[in-house]
């Protein structure tokens, strides 16, 4: 079965511009070192996927504005042998997408809101290295940066100075984020992320 390495590579590639397909290909990829039949139809079915949408992919558009904009998404122990949980964002420059991931979280979540801010502070990492980046480019954003979460109780943690008893598990690593807030060079807001992680293809 060592001809699935080839289109895995390829596909793994092809997420920079697609990252519709960064959600199946990662859980595919997870089993390179014992492939079975059921994973070389997981693959057939992902290229059957792309076949059909070739007009798809990233499309970028002068900006109107130059602002930061993040969407830190989780499925909170959705992995069955390990309960640990996928984490992704999306950061907008203008409305244009400039940077995406999706990652297996190093450590169990004990709860949603652990996992949700555990990807806000991945996502503020990530914009905090495009503010610089942008600075030596002489391109400074109007607004301060955005990050839009959906869980409420990540939210809460970010603008709340006081740290609760339920909220003491998390790594004190991640605290960053609240400092940024406070420091007013990150805005934390309520909302919904542009696209849920897929899993509908794999």
């Amino acid at each position: 079965m060592p001809l699935i390495i080839v289109p895995l590579g390829a596909l793994q590639y092809l997420t920079i511009t697609r990252p519709d397909i960064s959600y199946a290909v990662n859980q595919v990829s997870q089993f390179l070192h014992a492939l079975t039949i059921a994973h070389y139809q997981e693959v057939k079915r992902i290229l059957r996927y792309l076949k059909g949408t070739l007009a798809f992919g990233l499309h970028y558009s002068h900006p109107a504005h130059t602002s930061l904009l993040g969407y830190p998404d989780t499925d909170w122990a959705r992995c069955l042998e390990t309960r640990r949980s996928t984490y992704g964002y999306s950061i907008f420059l203008g409305g244009n997408l400039i940077s995406s991931s999706a990652k297996k979280q190093p450590t169990v979540g004990r709860s949603s809101c652990e996992s949700e801010y555990r990807a806000m502070a991945n996502t503020a990492a990530e914009i905090v290295w495009i503010t610089h980046l942008l600075h030596e480019l002489h391109a400074i954003p109007a607004d301060r940066p955005t990050i839009l979460c959906d869980n409420q109780s990540a939210l809460f943690l970010t603008q709340n100075p006081i740290s609760h008893k339920r909220a003491k598990h998390i790594d004190l690593d991640y605290h960053f984020l609240r400092e940024l807030v406070a420091s007013r060079k990150l805005v934390t807001k309520f909302g919904p992320p542009p696209f849920r992680l897929r899993e509908d293809i794999s």
